[in-house]
C-alpha cells in the first residue's frame, strides 16, 4: 500500500501555496491525491489511512468548489535523504492527528467495559450481565483482538468473572509490530509478552505504549496509531477491561467477526438477570449498603456491584464496579451517557 507516498506529494504540493491562483492550484493538487489514491486502491483495501485519505480528499474537494476533472499538479522532484521522523511516520501513525488533518475534525469514539461478573458495556451502551464461562472474544477486527476468559466466582455458582484477558494489537506495517498483551489474577504486567513497552523499532513504535498507573491494579495502553486506549484492572479476585476506541476501528470488521460482546453483548442464552442475584434480604441490603458507599448513583454500576457483592461475599467487587465507571467517565465521547438506567 503506497498511502503515504500520496499523502506526502499532497503535502508537499499544498505546502507553499501563495497569490491570486491558490485556489486553482489547490484543486490541482486534490486531483492528483485523488488520482494516486485511485492507483492504490487495490493494495490499499483495507488501510485505515487510505479510507481516511479517500473520505478526506471528497469533502475537501466539495468545500474548495473543485471539479474532479481538470489539470493536476506537476510532479514534485523527489528529496533528498528523508528523515524518518519527518511528517510520514510520525502523522500516519498519529490517528487523531491524521483524522483532524483530512476531516478538519476529531473523530468519534466509542467505549466497551467488561467488569465483575461479568457485566459488558457494549460500543452501543446496551448493558448485559453475563454467563459466558470459558473464553469469549470481546473485539476481532482488522486491528485488535481481546479475549476474555471465564471462571465461577464461586464453586457451584452460575456467576462467572474474567480471570484471564488477552490483547493482540494486530501488525500495522507503517507503526507497529504485533504486540501480545497477557492478563492474570495476580499478574498485571507492565509490558508486552515479549517484554517490550512500546510497538517496536519501527518509525511509528512509540505510538503503541503501556503504563503502569497502579502496581499490580491498573495498567493503561495507548495505541495512537488507530485512536484507542485500554485500561485492564483487578480488584478482588477478578479483571476488567475498558475501551476507548476510534469509530472507525471500533467498525472494522467482516460478518464472519460477528461474535464480539463488545459489539453485540452477551448471546440472548448466557444472560443473566441481575435482580434474580439475592436470595435472603439481609444478603441483599448488606450488598446494598456497601456499594452505595462507592456509587451513590443506583445506576446500572450499582446494580452490577450489588449482584457482585451478594454473589460472592466479597466486598471487594465494590471497587471493580468503581473502576469501571472511572473509567466510562474519562473514556465516553458523551458524558451523559455516563449513568444507564434499566
Amino acid at each position: 500500500c503506497k498511502i503515504l507516498r500520496c499523502n506526502s506529494e499532497y503535502v508537499a504540493a499544498t505546502l507553499n501555496l501563495r497569490g491570486s491562483n491558490r485556489n486553482a492550484a489547490y484543486c490541482n493538487a486534490l486531483r492528483s491525491y485523488s488520482h494516486c489514491t485511485r492507483k492504490t486502491a487495490r493494495t490499499c483495501r483495507g488501510d485505515l489511512a487510505y479510507h481516511s485519505a479517500v473520505h478526506g480528499i471528497e469533502d475537501l474537494m466539495i468545500q474548495n468548489n473543485c471539479s474532479k476533472e481538470g489539470p493536476t499538479s506537476p510532479p514534485r522532484p523527489r528529496p533528498p535523504a528523508p528523515n524518518h521522523q519527518g511528517f510520514e511516520s510520525l502523522d500516519i501513525c498519529n490517528y487523531e492527528k491524521n483524522f483532524l488533518y483530512r476531516h478538519g475534525q476529531l473523530p468519534s469514539y466509542q467505549h466497551c467495559a467488561a467488569f465483575g461478573d461479568p457485566h459488558i458495556r457494549t460500543f452501543h451502551d446496551d448493558f448485559h450481565t453475563c454467563r459466558v464461562e470459558g473464553s469469549w472474544p470481546l473485539l476481532d477486527n482488522d486491528y485488535l483482538f481481546v479475549q476474555a476468559t471465564s471462571s465461577p466466582v464461586a464453586k457451584g455458582s452460575n456467576a462467572t468473572v474474567t480471570s484471564k484477558l488477552t490483547i493482540i494489537f494486530k501488525n500495522m506495517k507503517e507503526c507497529i509490530d504485533q504486540k501480545v498483551y497477557q492478563a492474570e489474577i495476580d499478574n498485571l504486567p507492565a509490558a508486552f509478552e515479549d517484554g517490550s513497552v512500546n510497538g517496536g523499532e519501527r518509525p511509528g513504535g512509540s505510538s503503541l505504549a503501556i503504563w503502569e498507573r497502579s502496581p499490580g491494579r491498573h495498567v493503561e495502553i495507548r495505541a495512537e496509531y488507530i485512536g484507542t486506549t485500554i485500561a485492564v484492572r483487578q480488584a478482588g479476585r477478578q479483571l476488567s477491561f475498558s475501551i476507548r476506541a476510534a469509530e472507525d476501528v471500533a467498525r472494522a470488521f467482516t460478518e464472519e467477526q460477528d461474535l464480539q460482546l463488545c459489539v453485540g453483548g452477551c448471546p440472548r442464552s448466557q444472560r443473566i438477570s441481575r435482580s434474580e442475584c439475592c436470595r435472603g434480604r439481609v444478603a441483599a441490603e448488606t450488598a446494598r449498603a456497601l456499594c452505595k458507599e462507592m456509587l451513590p448513583v443506583e445506576d446500572v454500576y450499582f446494580q452490577s456491584c450489588v449482584f457482585d457483592v451478594a454473589t460472592s461475599g466479597d466486598a471487594n467487587f465494590t471497587m471493580a464496579a468503581h473502576g469501571a465507571l472511572e473509567d466510562a467517565r474519562v473514556f465516553l465521547p458523551n458524558a451523559e451517557k455516563l449513568h444507564i438506567f434499566q
